[in-house]
This record gives C-alpha cells, structure tokens and sequence, in this order.
C-alpha cells in the first residue's frame, strides 16, 4: 500500500504539471531549498531523487522523494517558511513549478489537489508528531511569556521544541554557549540559528512566515475572526471568487479550537479535536486562495460610506467593501483579585497537548459547566493524578451535553464540586493551591494547573459602537435591528437588513459574537457560510448603485 505522504503521481498528473512547470537537471547534488525560506518552488522528481535532510543535521535523510513524487507541504500555501532542506541529488531531473502556478493547478484539477493536500497534511502531522526539533523555545514553564510564545506556536502548528531551562541540561548548555542569562530568557532560536531574546509573539510570527504583508487594494471581503464561522465565511468567499482576508488575534479555532475533542460535528463520529478542525479548515481556506494573517488583532474600523477601513494591530489599515465580524466571545476572567498574576502561570483558558504534559501526575482544576469545560476534564484525566471540576450550580447537566456528563460521573479521577467558588489563588511565582467554598465551607485543594471556561465575553471592544450592539456588546443582526439605529442608506431604505446583518448595510455579525447565536460549531459554520450568499447579494446591490 502506497503511503499516503509519498504517493506516486501518474502520467497524466505529471502531464498536466509541465503545462505549468520548467524541467530542469543538476549535475551536481544541488540544494532546492533551505530550511527556512518562505519563498521557494514545488519539484515533481521525473528521475533520481531528493532528499529531505534535517537542517540540524544535514547527514541525517528524513525522507527521500523518488521518481515520479514530489516535494513540498502546507507550507506552499503560505507565506509560511519551511522547516527542511531538500538536495537534488547528482544527476537528478525535476519539474520546477512556482507556488502561483501551483496554487493555480489546485484551484483547476481536482484529483491533483486531493493528491497533493492529503499529502501536504499527513507530512505536516509526521513532522509535528515524530519528529523532534523546529524553532527552539528555551525558558522556564512556569513562565508567562513562555508560555505565551508556545501557545502561538502550538495552536498555529508551527514544528517547535522546548527546552524547559528549571530542568534541561541542553538548555543550560545553549545559554552557557551563547553567553546568555536568565534575565534573556525566554529566547527563541529559528532553524536558521539566529536568536531572539524575549521576542513577541508578532516578531515570531512574521519571522515564520504566519503575520503577512498584503497588498493595499479593496478586497469583496473582509473577514475578522479565524474560528469556526470565520473560517467557513473565508471558505466560502474564496471558493466562490471573491477577494477576501482574514484576520485573527491568535490562532485559527477561535473557542473551538481550545476544544479539546468535538464528537457531536457532524461527520467525526470519532469527534476531532477543534485545533485539527481549525487546522483543516485553514488550509482549505488557503486553497481557495484566502489570505490569512495572524495575529493581527482588528483595533478600530471605520465606514466612509462606500467601503470599510479597518486599522489593525500592527497599524496596517485594511480596506474592504464588506466585514464580517467573527471575533467570538472570550471566557470571562475568574472574579479573583490576583488572577492576572497567575495567567499563563497556573491558570489558562484552553487545554491542549502542551498543558496536558505539564499536568502529569497534578491536581488540576476546571472551571465551568459548559461543553468546552466537559471536554478538557475528560481530556486533562488521562494525564493528571486528579481533576477537579468546578461549578457555581448543583447541576452538571444544566449546560452539558449528556454523553459529557456520563462519561465525567464515570470517570473515577474526575472529582465534581457543585455549588463552589473559588475565592483565593495563592503561589509566590506560579499557582500552587486555591481556596475552594463550598455552600460556605472552605478547603484549601493543591492546583497547580486551573483551567476556565466561564461565561463569555463577546470581543466587540474594536467596533467602537459603529453598529448596534445589546448592553453585554453582542451584536444585533437582521429583525433584532431596530429601525432607529439602521445607518442613513440607499440600500436600507428599499429593504430591511439580511439575517445576518447589522445596523450598517455590508456589515455582518456570525457565530458567537451575534445576539442571539447558538453556541454550536456546526451553527457556526452555517452561518459563516450562509453570510456569504448575503455578502453577494449586497456587493450586487454596491454595483447596480454605481
């Protein structure tokens, strides 16, 4: 059986591919491309071979592509940089194709894309689960900004290792190397070797390649918000021809993406976890031929009356005929006075492979009752000695789907504590106990690592009251606008706003963010996509109006 990272193409494939490519032959063995370069070709092998070679070992082949395979991963879809080297051996013949030619042929030939992207995705999942080695992240664990840098890095799938310096002689030995103290860390070392001492996680992003440059024109669409309605607008918009960005302050996934396992989306019926789902979901916007720069946070938007500019993080303005707000909510923060101290440091707001090997063998905390809170303590129990889940009720099964609840009553290192608050965090540095209260009788539990998951927060803070929102800042869309606040316009003097609409013709609201959503991520989806019909029907009526 053929695996699917190496798959063969066949003559008609490779027939296809020279419509858009250059043969060409190295006499020599010949580098194709340095581990590191954001800009370089795709290669089908039509004779001899090219390794794949470990860019901090260059004796060591990890992979070998013969005739008549190719080279390349997700990465071409990006302005992403690669994290391997590839040799041409001597002797070797390749078809060379650029990534605008590329990206060309997977928007045209169907079977050539599936081909292509199940390969691109399988290399991706090997890489990042086998292969040690990537950026080097070296500092404490326990630390914020640590922390901070391998949260981007995992939630965006970037190929990284850290080296924790409380306990790792390696990362010891680099800051002795180096000539590097404490007071440095953390650092990040690229794969090219060049260092960055305390960088944010802005630098590091446009360094990989994941923070982009775009052009200054006016996109169709302008989508703020990577989760799952975000990303299914951008799907959508893209797959149907229109020009459209996407902008998000994190990570693709949004809440879901902090989603450990969803198993009730339609299609997983062994569930999947939301940051693969989120992953899937950004490629495919990408092979559509979405721009997506991250983390670029929106600040403010403005509306001149025939398009919308929106002033993002890194003072770049984007220009757009339509927005959809896609922001989500945020969870609240525990009503706790020294919370913040211990961010990043003890209390987080998602649960993921990287905190669960930091919970081995810990007392852990959840706190919440809604399906996202459900999904880490089932998550958390398979590596934690203990998990105890928090909620301010006396019903598990108020907000929680049941088979989340069954399977949480069934599992014998999942303690619940109903009718509990929390009313102290205590730690000199980072979070080694809480003060639990409950029905007025207090306990002092030994939680290292607290997750939350409580209410939620719509993140409307950059819309400066352009539209018209409720008193908690979620937005009205559709019948729930009320005449009074719709924006002076032609449109909306001949018709009442889309389903999806807000106060300002153009303007859309979907997923978690609107008044009135459900918190699903199948609904989500449908109203990403289901904008888009309505984005299309409003930049109808812009060109009838002139």
């Amino acid at each position: 059986m053929t695996d699917p990272r190496f798959p063969v193409l066949t003559q008609k494939q490779i027939s296809i591919l020279k419509e858009s490519g250059t043969v060409m032959t190295f006499e020599k063995e010949t580098a194709v491309f340095e581990a590191g370069d954001s800009a370089y070709n795709f290669y089908v092998i039509l004779d001899g071979a090219v390794v794949i070679k470990d860019p901090f070992n260059k004796n060591q082949v990890l992979a070998t592509h013969r005739i008549n395979e190719f080279t390349g991963d997700n990465s071409m879809l990006s302005d992403r940089s690669i994290p391997f080297s590839a040799y041409a051996l001597k002797g070797t013949t390749v078809l060379s194709i650029t990534p605008i030619q590329l990206k060309e042929i997977i928007s045209k030939h169907s079977d050539i894309c599936d081909v292509l992207l199940t390969a691109f995705i399988q290399r991706q999942e090997t890489m990042l689960k086998e292969f040690n080695g990537g950026i080097k992240v070296v500092g404490p664990e326990k630390s914020k900004e640590t922390y901070a840098l391998r949260d981007f890095l995992e939630k965006n799938h970037i190929w990284h290792t850290f080296l924790n310096t409380d306990v790792s002689e390696e990362a010891q030995e680099l800051l002795h190397s180096f000539g590097l103290l404490n007071e440095d860390l953390p650092i990040v070392i690229s794969i090219s070797g060049e260092i960055s001492k305390k960088p944010t996680v802005a630098e590091i992003a446009r360094k990989t390649g994941v923070l982009i440059e775009f052009t200054d024109e006016i996109f169709d669409v302008l989508v703020v918000g990577a989760g799952p309605s975000g990303l299914a607008a951008s799907v959508y918009a893209a797959s149907e021809g229109l020009s459209v960005i996407t902008i998000d302050g994190n990570a693709p996934g949004g809440q879901a993406g902090k989603s450990s396992k969803i198993e009730n989306y339609l299609g997983f019926p062994t569930g999947i976890s939301g940051n693969d789902l989120a992953n899937k979901a950004y490629i495919q916007a990408q092979k559509f031929g979405c721009t997506l720069s991250i983390p670029q946070k929106a600040e403010k938007v403005e509306y001149n009356g025939s398009y919308f500019i929106l002033c993002a993080s890194n003072g770049k303005n984007i220009k757009a005929k339509s927005v959809i707000a896609a922001t989500g909510a945020n969870y609240r923060r525990l009503p706790v006075d020294n919370i913040e101290k211990f961010e990043g440091s003890g209390v987080f707001y998602s649960a993921t492979g990287m905190n669960a090997s930091a919970c081995k063998n810990e007392l852990v905390g959840v706190i919440g009752g809604g399906n996202s809170a459900g999904q880490a303590a089932l998550f958390l129990a398979e590596h934690a000695h203990e998990v105890h889940v928090i909620i301010r009720g006396n019903d598990l099964g108020a907000k929680m789907s049941d088979y989340l609840v069954q399977r949480i009553e069934t599992t014998p290192n999942i303690i619940v504590h109903k009718n509990s608050n929390i009313t102290q965090l205590n730690g000199t540095h980072y979070l080694e106990s809480l003060i639990l209260d409950t029905d007025g009788t207090t306990q002092v539990i030994g939680i290292s690592n607290l997750f939350t998951f409580i209410g939620a927060k719509p993140c409307t803070e950059w819309l400066n009251g352009i539209v018209s929102m409720d008193d908690k800042g979620f937005i009205y869309t559709g019948p729930d606008v009320i005449e009074s606040a719709m924006a002076e316009s032609s449109i909306y003097k001949k018709r009442k706003p889309q389903s999806l609409e807000t106060s300002i013709p153009g303007f859309y609201a979907v997923g978690d963010v609107r008044k009135g959503s459900v918190k699903r991520v199948a609904s989500a989806v449908g109203e990403g996509s289901m904008a888009i019909s309505q984005v299309h029907q409003y930049l109808a009526e812009l060109k009838m109006n002139g």
